[in-house]
């Protein structure tokens, strides 16, 4: 499968190519890997307002998830980045939010290791300068899909580059 590799210049740019993503993605588990500041929130703001959330987007690290119940699907942010033992997620009932009808983007999810179930997409955000590089990787056939959607031109007029490895 195909992976996509985006530089992004600034936030701005972060938040159109979560939007993009946003735009054809459905009912999928998306893993977002990256550094403290790497932009993984910001990315899911982008996400969140391609789903038609017009309200404030903030990082769930105290409260571990935060839901959005939208028109087009449930969307559920979760931030495992204080997350002490991945048998935590047990006592928050973890595996009912995967579901067929909800997009679960999940931050950190190297913290939740052996309670998560595989991801349809791994997006790596690095910083770069100013700005980030993102890479979209898919994992399952419903991620190469998405990313296949992309590469054929949903991100085209946005980041200043683009690679398709």
């Amino acid at each position: 499968m195909q992976s996509l590799t985006v530089v992004l210049a600034d936030e701005q740019a972060t938040v159109d190519c979560g939007a993009r993503l946003g735009a054809v993605i459905e009912n999928a588990v998306v893993f977002l890997e990256g550094t403290l500041g790497a932009g993984k929130t910001t990315f899911c703001r982008g996400v969140l307002r391609a789903l038609g959330h017009a309200g404030p987007v903030k990082s769930p690290t105290y409260t571990l998830v935060e839901p959005y119940i939208l028109a087009r699907a449930n969307l559920y942010h979760f931030d495992l980045y204080r997350l002490g033992d991945p048998e935590e997620l047990a006592y928050i009932g973890i595996r009912d939010y995967f579901d067929e009808q909800a997009i679960c983007l999940i931050e950190w999810p190297e913290r939740g290791v052996g309670m998560l179930p595989i991801p349809d997409i791994r997006i790596q955000l690095d910083i770069a300068g100013a700005g980030r590089i993102a890479t979209l990787e898919p994992v399952s056939k419903l991620g190469g899909a998405v990313v296949a959607a992309l590469v054929a031109g949903q991100l085209a007029g946005g980041p200043d580059e683009i690679n398709y490895n």
